[in-house]
């Protein structure tokens, strides 16, 4: 049974459809989880991405490190959805999302592995820690350009092996093509 979608969340899906992209539901069914988005190449990314959350109904945070949030900035970039981080602080980047996971209801943050939009030949295996510390799952995000497909194409709850985790995201994103594929990052652990 599917909650009534709001007028949001209707017209979001009418613009992508508009522009002639489909869209993928397959939401973990907890309110907390991490949504890793991959592959990021453009700068259209966030355009695609943000009709794809609005039509799921997601309001997804990020992460930001402190001086973003300083001065008149900080209400504008918390309304965005962003949480400040405090760098090199004595608790870990991992530790002070896990402690914000054990302290919410519901929160779901997005994060790119990737790390940027250029070519990197590993991902970053943050999330994947905070997910196992926080005891949420991985929901798996994707912008498909080739097949002008968007949305969450599944999740798992990580295991204690990170190998045959990352083997899982390999495989689900191993068809998913960036609107610049010479800059997707290879989903795999640094060598």
């Amino acid at each position: 049974m599917s909650k009534e979608k709001s007028w949001w969340q209707r017209f979001a899906r009418f613009v992508l459809r508009l522009i002639g992209w489909g869209l993928v539901e397959e939401l973990p069914p907890s309110e907390k989880y991490i949504l890793v988005g991959a592959h990021h190449t453009s700068n259209w990314d966030w355009a695609i991405g943000f009709l794809m959350m609005a039509s799921l109904g997601l309001k997804p945070r990020w992460v930001g490190k402190d001086s973003l949030f300083r001065g008149i900035a900080g209400p504008v970039m918390r309304w965005l959805g962003g949480i400040s981080v405090l760098r090199g602080a004595k608790q870990n980047f991992v530790g002070q999302i896990v402690g914000i996971y054990n302290d919410s209801k519901a929160l779901v943050i997005a994060l790119s592995p990737e790390g940027t939009r250029k070519y990197v030949d590993h991902w970053k295996t943050g999330f994947y820690h905070i997910a196992k510390g926080a005891k949420v799952s991985v929901a798996m995000a994707f912008l498909d350009y080739s097949k002008k497909v968007c949305g969450i194409g599944g999740h798992f709850m990580p295991t204690e092996n990170l190998k045959a985790d990352m083997q899982i995201l390999k495989e689900f994103y191993k068809d998913v093509v960036g609107k610049f594929p010479e800059n997707q990052g290879i989903v795999r652990l640094e060598i």
